[in-house]
């Protein structure tokens, strides 16, 4: 059992950092080859392993420097049935996968975890279908035992909480939420937007937030928002509504471009990492209660620095 599962050190009164964009870091900086941005698949070998330490740590070393906790998330976004399939995993290869990919967190933990900065492991999960269309809609029911294998390899190893990524539709992160809470697991929902800070299917922020509580009784530790500019979701957090409080990180794109203009680009598009962390000194100003700061696709350590050092971070 992991030190930090009865009590996740993010939810104190200090800020906690994680990593940017792992799959298009690899795809677009590192030159990596990584179908269907499956980045859990360079485990299967050394030298996969080492490329993935090295740019853990370069997030690791940047927490210390800021005196910041870090939430380790693992590679795993795409290791699910759906995807790992596509790419040929089956049942058993692909929970020793999620295993490994523990196993790799915990030795980073072992490196760099101490009191000034504290690191918690994340199992990472990622959508049964594309994050950016929510062509595949699952029933509560269906998204539970759909992924509730994950979540028990997970329960099983060092990690901490799961985190759910990308999500754009409310039935699976109901179905999520419960199959933590059936593993006994604590469960983060961040959920993606479009540029006008709708989830894919139209839903509100704040109705996909209200409803998943409703249903699983408030069992998710808090929520988040990625794969979106901040300029894309900021006028959706009316000031006052009762959900915003249950908001407590963000995971933002470096573009302003929207999910389908992403989708057909072929060069990425990095923004500008300081204004990016003026847009979040702005968030934080309306809700200092957001704890955990990244980013998703498009950024790197660039830009999670400039976000650090903009949001004025409550270090150890």
């Amino acid at each position: 059992m992991s030190l930090y599962r009865s009590s996740l050190p993010q939810m104190s009164d200090r800020h906690f950092m994680t990593d940017g964009g792992l799959e298009t870091t690899l795809v677009f900086h590192d030159g990596i080859e990584l179908p269907h941005f499956a980045a859990f698949d360079l485990l299967r070998d050394r030298a996969g392993r080492e490329h993935l330490r090295g740019y853990y740590r370069r997030y690791l070393d940047l927490a210390r420097q800021h005196r910041l906790g870090f939430v380790l998330e693992a590679p795993t976004w795409r290791a699910n049935p759906d995807w790992a399939g596509r790419i040929g995993y089956d049942y058993v290869a692909l929970a020793q996968a999620n295993r490994d990919a523990i196993a790799l967190m915990s030795e980073l933990r072992a490196e760099f975890d101490d009191p000034q900065s504290p690191v918690v492991i994340s199992g990472n999960i990622g959508p049964r279908g594309d994050g950016y269309r929510p062509d595949l809609q699952m029933g509560p029911a269906v998204a539970e035992d759909y992924h509730s294998p994950q979540i028990a390899v997970f329960a099983d190893s060092d990690a901490d909480l799961v985190s759910a990524f990308t999500l754009n539709t409310i039935g699976e992160a109901i179905g999520i939420v419960n199959a933590a809470r059936a593993h006994r697991m604590p469960v983060v929902i961040s959920f993606t937007v479009e540029t006008d800070g709708r989830l894919p299917t139209g839903d509100s922020l704040g109705d996909a937030i209200q409803r998943t509580d409703e249903a699983t009784d408030g069992y998710c530790a808090y929520y988040m928002i990625n794969c979106a500019h901040p300029r894309h979701f900021e006028g959706a957090l009316a000031d006052g509504a009762p959900w915003l409080q249950r908001l407590r990180g963000v995971r933002a794109n470096a573009s302003m471009r929207s999910h389908a203009e992403l989708d057909d680009s072929t060069e990425l598009d990095v923004g500008d990492p300081e204004q990016l962390g003026r847009d979040h000194a702005r968030l934080t100003a309306r809700m200092p209660w957001l704890a955990v700061f990244g980013g998703c696709c498009g950024t790197d350590h660039r830009h999670v620095d400039a976000i650090c050092r903009s949001v004025g971070m409550r270090a150890a």
